[in-house]
């Protein structure tokens, strides 16, 4: 009696369902996991996920950057962990020493006092003239200064989101689909 060995295919829809149903919403995971998948697929590849077969996938175009290669590798390796507990044999591809790291944060700026009183000053001067536009922006950017929200998070703020008496705000489903409360 032969054993079907499940395609690496139908691995990666069931590790997505799995982790779909905890709550993640895994898209670029997601498409990049399937992506790997097929690539495996279509090659003939069978057997446990090999660090090899997963750097060749991940530096697929061969015109982007390193970054786009490291973040396409960074999302088989959550796969292969997952796999490698039902096969051990399974390789887990090394973190960012294989093809660097797979994001490079911008470095932020601080804005001086002499910045934001320009900034609050252009946003009073927008038009059109005696309408609410420039009143919206001083009043976002000074909600942005004095409470360090997210632009995201300010945009989606409604009426029973803030409580004048207590001076709290109640800010819903953030980063991460978690709520928190700012004074």
């Amino acid at each position: 009696m032969m054993i079907d060995t499940p395609t690496m295919m139908s691995l990666a829809e069931e590790y997505l369902a799995l982790r779909r149903k905890l709550g993640f919403a895994l898209k670029s995971l997601g498409h990049h996991v399937l992506g790997f998948a097929r690539y495996a697929d279509g090659i003939g590849h069978q057997g446990p996920i090999t660090a090899s077969l997963a750097v060749r996938w991940a530096r697929l175009p061969q015109d982007t950057k390193p970054t786009w290669w490291a973040q396409r590798l960074q999302s088989v390796r959550q796969f292969a962990k997952y796999q490698s507990l039902f096969d051990p044999q399974t390789e887990i591809p090394a973190v960012a020493l294989l093809l660097g790291p797979s994001s490079r944060r911008a470095t932020p700026h601080i804005y001086s006092d002499s910045e934001i009183s320009a900034l609050l000053g252009a946003s009073r001067e927008l038009g059109p003239a005696g309408g609410l536009r420039p009143h919206t922006y001083v009043t976002l950017f000074g909600l942005l200064l004095a409470t360090g929200l997210r632009i995201s998070e300010a945009l989606r703020l409604g009426r029973t989101d803030v409580d004048l008496l207590s001076s709290v705000l109640t800010i819903r489903l953030t980063k991460f689909r978690k709520s928190r409360l700012v004074p």
